[in-house]
């Protein structure tokens, strides 16, 4: 079986893992804070870890205040933990359609719904192409409501000459295995806001003061902590971290593979009479984590089921949230979100991952081609 996707795991990342094991701490020790140094020079904005992308977004609402009532507005193409976060805090999901090409959010939607309870954005980063983050942050800069980027596929993108991560008022990522670089599993919060990073990263320390200067608590003794405001752990530890170090050194060559192979399917797929290629913007340099391709519809069942016959692992990313019965109480429905449905009704992700090789994207080029 072609995986649809999988880790890239070499000796040098297995070496890491064993020293950090040997070390004197296996979680809050050093090579968190290193970490989060080396993730800051590829993002362009410091960052704070934590032990997965839905806890990065967990943390990322809890710095800006979401509270009950509050609105948030998403996309209905992204795994749904993007809505999950915000919903068990008490926020209301509001969907804002995509745009048919990148299937990210729709800048035009995304301002006809804004409100007053509105609180956030969250613009998705599909396959890894980033979202129209200039336009959403004018309209977020114009409302008075923060922009939040979830970046779980884009790690490494390049929007309009700026990293992903310097941009939004706060960004999210994944170092689950499928994604762009790993941590087995974990990820990351990045904001240019200090008050905003000191929050996220106040949550995620289960909300624990330890610097005397801020006690509310005094005459306590040198053991003393407190809390202020509760948070959770969502720690990443030092084994982990020193997995995260190993593979940003391979960062570089990790997007030049996967632009690699998205080049292939791309040359190997342009005349193919049913299948459409993704977009691809001048404006942006991708870390590409997955390939979507577009069938039609009525066809797509049986081009999955032919690839699948031929262990050729592929995914359909993502069902729209709206659709998923978790939903049933805000009475959303087929037709609601037409560029999103019809987005869904036709993709299918082609296997993509660093170590994929061109022996296998021709065997997946020509079971397509037998749809031809």
């Amino acid at each position: 079986m072609i995986p649809y996707g999988r880790q890239s795991i070499d000796d040098s990342d297995i070496t890491a893992v064993i020293k950090a094991l040997q070390g004197n701490f296996l979680t809050t020790g050093p090579l968190v804070e290193e970490f989060e140094r080396q993730l800051e020079s590829i993002v362009g904005a410091p960052t704070v870890t934590v032990t997965s992308g839905t806890a990065a977004l967990h943390c990322a609402y809890a710095a800006i205040g979401l509270e009950p009532g509050d609105e948030v507005i998403t996309p209905p193409i992204t795994f749904v933990a993007t809505q999950a976060t915000a919903a068990l805090m008490g926020a209301k999901i509001v969907f804002a359609d995509v745009q048919a090409d990148t299937a990210n959010i729709d800048p035009k939607a995304v301002e006809s719904v804004i409100t007053k309870r509105t609180k956030a954005i969250v613009a998705v980063d599909y396959a890894g192409h980033p979202a129209d983050l200039d336009e959403l942050k004018q309209i977020a800069e114009k409302y008075g409501i923060f922009l939040i980027e979830d970046a779980a596929h884009s790690i490494g993108s390049i929007y309009k000459n700026r990293p992903v991560g310097s941009i939004a008022d706060l960004t999210t990522f994944s170092f689950f295995p499928t994604k762009n670089m790993t941590t087995a599993e974990g990820g990351a919060v990045s904001s240019t806001n200090p008050d905003l990073l000191k929050r996220a990263r106040s949550f995620s320390r289960q909300g624990l003061v330890r610097d005397p200067n801020q006690f509310l608590i005094t005459g306590e003794g040198p053991w003393h902590q407190e809390v202020h405001e509760f948070g959770l752990n969502y720690r990443l530890p030092d084994v982990l971290c020193a997995l995260g170090i190993s593979q940003l050194a391979r960062m570089q060559s990790f997007k030049k593979r996967r632009l690699e192979i998205f080049r292939q399917y791309s040359k190997l797929l342009e005349d193919h009479k049913l299948v459409q290629t993704p977009t691809e913007r001048k404006s942006i340099d991708a870390n590409w984590h997955l390939y979507p391709i577009r069938v039609p519809a009525e066809r797509r069942a049986a081009i999955y089921a032919g690839l699948r016959e031929n262990d050729i692992g592929i995914q359909v990313n993502y069902l729209p949230a709206h659709l998923h019965p978790a939903f049933k109480s805000y009475g959303y429905k087929r037709g609601d979100f037409p560029f999103a449905e019809s987005f869904y009704d036709s993709e299918i992700s082609l296997p993509m991952y660093v170590d994929l090789q061109d022996s296998q994207i021709a065997k997946v080029v020509e079971v397509l081609n037998t749809f031809n």
